[in-house]
């Protein structure tokens, strides 16, 4: 093999694994996209009992900016982890815990 050929060779086996790695992002992105609007729906101030029940709600809407933040840079795995604490942050709040 031609030496001038081994740099074109690697240079093309790394982008190859480069799209690669992209295609793998998409993991969870529909588990994220169903949380986020799940959690989106179950919000509402209305429905917080007391004062720790709005510190609940409180976190909760944190949570799901935080989660809507990290679907809009595909950061999938932490967008679905974050929409589910907030949902459990929502259930909080309606106990006023």
């Amino acid at each position: 093999m031609p030496v001038a050929k081994i740099p074109y060779l690697s240079a093309l086996l790394i982008i190859a694994l480069s799209l690669s790695a992209c295609a793998g992002k998409t993991q969870y992105r529909t588990a994220c996209a169903s949380e986020v609007d799940a959690a989106w729906s179950e919000l509402s101030i209305a429905k917080a009992e007391g004062f720790s029940g709005t510190v609940s709600y409180t976190k909760a809407l944190g949570l799901i900016t935080s989660a809507r933040t990290m679907q809009t840079v595909e950061n999938f795995d932490n967008c679905y982890r974050h929409a589910k604490d907030a949902r459990f942050y929502i259930r909080e709040s309606r106990k006023g815990q």
